[in-house]
């Protein structure tokens, strides 16, 4: 039988320590909401500090598998009733369960390690500038691990890329995907430099097609903000400015979509 810890007052404090996680107000902790994703956490080896599940999902036996896997960890498993779950889900239609983890830290140094390790992966970096879309981020994340992307580097004044809805949209590629956030564009191109990388842009006015590029070639691709594309200023800084060509009557592509044809193309070449 497992052994859980029952709580029944919203007011409990670690259920108000778990919204602020959630929303995204604590600067060491996230918020993991969902049977998959906590699957997903686990098999990363995400290290977790709680776990959340209601009365009801309890019965299901992917959640007890969860749980127990989490008791194992000596992790405290809290028990909630499904309207008291509700007030901490971040979900319309929550599956009951949430794990509190630490969030993941890869500062520069850190992000040359993995980068100069990787020799299995396409040797292409992204870089996202201002990206406001937290799903778009996440969906970046989740095709990068599938084409064997790099990593990732997010600028300043992006959405977080570890808040529960970028975490959603990653499928869990949030937890594997090297990350390097809060940097600038001309930081990234400065980083790239001392490394060898060409800086590469999607953008429409690009000159050349993305499939006439070398992606066998180490590159930091640069994807500008999704309302306002690339400042001509950084423009400037770009090596080969790129574009994928679609139909005339369509004005662009999702970001998220734009860096998925571009890094299969790159795996493509690569052999991978």
């Amino acid at each position: 039988m497992l052994a859980t810890h029952k709580i029944t007052s919203r007011d409990n404090a670690r259920l108000k320590h778990a919204r602020k996680v959630r929303d995204g107000k604590s600067d060491d902790a996230i918020f993991v909401e969902g049977i998959r994703l906590c699957e997903e956490a686990l098999r990363s080896n995400m290290d977790v500090s709680e776990c959340f599940v209601s009365s009801k999902a309890l019965k299901n036996e992917r959640v007890k598998v969860l749980a127990a896997a989490v008791v194992g960890n000596d992790v405290r498993i809290s028990e909630l009733p499904d309207e008291i779950f509700r007030s901490i889900a971040d979900t319309d239609s929550p599956q009951g369960i949430a794990l509190i983890c630490k969030r993941p830290s890869c500062k520069r140094k850190d992000f040359e390690v993995h980068f100069h390790l990787a020799t299995d992966r396409v040797p292409v970096v992204i870089f996202l500038e201002e990206a406001n879309n937290p799903a778009n981020i996440g969906a970046i994340l989740r095709t990068a691990e599938a084409a064997d992307a790099a990593g990732v580097i997010v600028s300043k004044n992006s959405a977080d890329p570890f808040s529960a809805r970028a975490l959603r949209a990653s499928m869990g590629s949030a937890f594997r995907v090297p990350i390097w956030q809060g940097t600038d564009f001309g930081k990234a191109v400065a980083w790239a430099r001392t490394l060898s990388l060409i800086i590469t842009a999607a953008d429409i006015s690009g000159d050349k097609v993305y499939t006439q590029i070398d992606w066998k070639v180490p590159r930091l691709l640069v994807f500008g903000s999704e309302a306002r594309g690339l400042a001509e200023g950084d423009k400037r800084k770009i090596d080969d400015l790129i574009r994928i060509p679609i139909n005339s009557r369509v004005e662009s592509l999702n970001l998220a979509v734009s860096a998925g044809v571009i890094l299969f193309e790159a795996k493509r070449q690569f052999g991978s």
